[in-house]
């Protein structure tokens, strides 16, 4: 499976690894930016957290509910800085149109001024790419 298809799934169920090397996966937006996938999450987030110890990851198409429909692939993650997570919300912002704005501005609302620079965007590299 390559970037193409994976980024035309709706929804990806990423996997990232605790210390002791538990797998946990979450579905999350994705949207293709070159020869990387773009997701982004809250830097409090498990899965950042996660990343920052370890950034290998697993891939899957899957369903809004995580129940990945088809392959797995694995890959490396790095965490995006504020410029690069702005573009990455506005690449998921195009995609997902009303759903994505709808859910970005409530929580613009809701977090005050600066919300994107409380978000962190994570650029994911298939291996072998």
């Amino acid at each position: 499976m390559d970037v193409e298809i994976l980024a035309r799934c709706r929804y990806l169920s990423l996997t990232t690894f605790r210390r002791d090397g538990t797998p946990v996966a979450t579905p999350v937006w994705v949207a293709r930016q070159g020869d990387e996938l773009v997701v982004y999450a809250a830097p409090s987030s498990g899965k950042v957290k996660r990343l920052r110890n370890n950034n290998r990851v697993l891939l899957a198409p899957c369903d809004m509910r995580g129940r990945v429909t088809g392959d797995v692939v694995a890959g490396t993650a790095r965490l995006q800085d504020d410029a690069e997570t702005a573009v990455t919300i506005s690449l998921l912002r195009r995609r997902y149109g009303p759903q994505a704005r709808l859910l970005f501005w409530w929580n613009a609302r809701h977090a005050g001024d600066g919300w994107v620079g409380r978000q962190v965007g994570i650029a994911i590299r298939l291996d072998g790419s």
